[in-house]
């Protein structure tokens, strides 16, 4: 199948946060969706963006049933290890279901590792719900692997009320 790669812009950001839902909704997470176009527009593409994009589009003639041209998306940021130095963080890979199978999450992948590379990266780091068999079995089969099981790391989070409670003095 014909597809290409390429930045995100931010007349994007409406297929992006469509797509973000369609993940969500895929990961039976919908509801914990709160971002919206307009703050992907403000934080993507902004003087300092919180994050980058990239897009995987079609031809016309390979639209979607629903008639879409841009069927997938990856999000990254740069980050920083103090033990490797500079890394990039791929936030999401998303390809609709339609599609996949045929490259495309591959190289949106692969884009983001060039990206992180040609930025100094030691590191491409993600997450990935361990119920996600299928992407699992993909990244391990590109070289990637399992930090938890090779060296016990647990992904952490602190948000709303307690992030609040934890930055007071």
């Amino acid at each position: 199948m014909d597809f290409s790669i390429r930045a995100a812009n931010v007349e994007d950001c409406k297929d992006i946060a469509r797509m973000i839902l369609e993940l969500a909704e895929h990961e039976e997470m919908k509801d914990h969706v709160k971002v919206t176009q307009r703050d992907l527009e403000q934080d993507g593409f902004s003087k300092n963006p919180f994050f980058h994009g990239i897009i995987a589009e079609v031809p016309e003639q390979h639209k979607s049933k629903d008639g879409r041209t841009k069927v997938g998306y990856a999000l990254y940021f740069y980050s920083y290890s103090s033990w490797m130095g500079r890394a990039v963080y791929m936030e999401d890979l998303y390809v609709m279901p339609e599609f996949r199978g045929k490259g495309i999450g591959k190289a949106l992948m692969s884009k983001v590792a060039q990206l992180g590379l040609a930025a100094g990266c030691n590191q491409l780091n993600f997450n990935v719900l361990d119920s996600n068999k299928s992407s699992v079995d993909f990244y391990l089969s590109q070289g990637c692997f399992d930090i938890t099981t090779a060296y016990g790391y647990h992904s952490m989070r602190c948000a709303g009320e307690a992030l609040q409670h934890l930055a007071q003095p």
